[in-house]
């Protein structure tokens, strides 16, 4: 198992690891992404502009079949804010094939934001740099419980008809936030480790091997 287990602020990393949120505007992508870097939650609603992001450094280790700490990395987390609005569309699927993980997002208080996760869903897999990328889909304002219209049930069905995890945050509480960001990272992480341990010969095993750990941290980026 992969597991995030610390921050850090400042020196060389390992990995630059490029996170999208999408979902419609006003769901709560900005509030989300500023409560994990910074642990602090803005009420006021402004709508993001085509493109923002934000960035955190973490220290991220693998677990050992036997349970121990395995190897540990430093890593640059990158995390794109996307507009929701329709007319933005176009400047936000550009940055699809350049993320590596996605974090799809829809309001609890809103049924609409809930119906509109199969449209994200057709459109990343239309521009994703796979058929399957890496996605959590979160149901944000989980503290909103007297306005909710999406039930829990309704989006636990349809994660599971994607084969993806769900969880319900808030980014006014702080609940699951850094969860759901350690889960996809959990999913990257082991996708990339999976690429280098793909069955070669010992020789280009070695080589590939070699030319991965060689890279510059913006070019170890794993494809399908």
């Amino acid at each position: 198992m992969l597991r995030a287990v610390s921050t850090m602020t400042d020196g060389d990393y390992d990995y630059l690891i490029k996170l999208l949120t999408l979902g419609d505007s006003g769901v709560g992508k900005t509030t989300f992404l500023y409560r994990y870097t910074d642990n602090k939650f803005n009420p006021k609603f402004i709508t993001t502009v085509g493109i923002d992001f934000r960035e955190k450094r973490v220290v991220y280790s693998t677990n050992s079949p036997n349970g121990s700490r395995g190897k540990t990395f430093k890593v640059h987390l990158q995390l794109w804010d996307t507009a929701g609005q329709e007319r933005f569309r176009s400047l936000t699927t550009a940055f699809f094939r350049d993320a590596m993980g996605f974090l799809l997002m829809f309001d609890l208080t809103s049924q609409q934001s809930f119906l509109n996760v199969r449209n994200w869903m057709s459109q990343l897999q239309a521009n994703a740099y796979c058929e399957n990328p890496d996605i959590v889909l979160v149901g944000n304002k989980a503290d909103l419980a007297d306005q909710r219209e999406v039930q829990e049930r309704q989006a636990k069905e349809l994660a599971e008809r994607y084969g993806i995890p769900y969880f319900e945050t808030s980014a006014a509480t702080g609940v699951q936030v850094d969860r759901v960001v350690v889960t996809l990272l959990d999913l990257v992480m082991k996708r990339m480790e999976q690429c280098v341990e793909k069955p070669t010969p010992d020789t280009q095993n070695a080589a590939s091997t070699a030319q991965l750990d060689s890279a510059p941290a913006s070019q170890k980026k794993c494809a399908c």
